[in-house]
Formats: C-alpha cells, sequence, structure tokens
C-alpha cells in the first residue's frame, strides 16, 4: 500500500469536470484507490464519493493505493492533479 500528500490547486478543486478526469484516470488501474481528506477516505473510482469530499483549491488530499499497479497509479493521478487537469 503507498500513499501520497497532494495539494489540489486547479480553480475549482475537485469538482464535477476535474473529479470526472480524475475518476476516469483512477478507474485504468486494477489497484484499489482512495483519496482522503482530514479523517474521510472515499473510493477514488467513485465520483459521487469524490464530489462528497468537497475538495476546494489549495486542498492537501492523499491518495492512497493498494493493487499490482500501485505505484504507476499514484504517480499518474499525482501528475494530473499537478497539471491542474489541463485547464
Amino acid at each position: 500500500m503507498l500513499t501520497k500528500e497532494v495539494m489540489v490547486t486547479n480553480a475549482v478543486g475537485l469538482h464535477a469536470r476535474p473529479a470526472t478526469f480524475f475518476i476516469q484516470k483512477a478507474n485504468q488501474f486494477r489497484s484499489s484507490i482512495w483519496v482522503e481528506k482530514n479523517s474521510r477516505r472515499v473510493n477514488a473510482k467513485s465520483l459521487l464519493g469524490v464530489l462528497s469530499l468537497g475538495i476546494t483549491k489549495d486542498t492537501v488530499i492523499r491518495i492512497v493505493a493498494d493493487g499490482p499497479d500501485e505505484q504507476l497509479a499514484i504517480d499518474e493521478l499525482e501528475a494530473l492533479i499537478q497539471s491542474n487537469f489541463a485547464e
């Protein structure tokens, strides 16, 4: 199991369109992936789960991955967030 803390810096946070991109990327991996904000953990492959965290600009989240491609999943999700979802 791997974890990585990442700051969400795009203007709208993980809301609607960016959350959809995040979930689509998470679903490309066989590993189980979660997103944590404060003490709440949700499935990173669930739109409602991710949206329920209310992740706004400049929020630090933790990505947790467990499975055969966990390192690749963490790396690619971090890169997506750091790209500001290509906005």
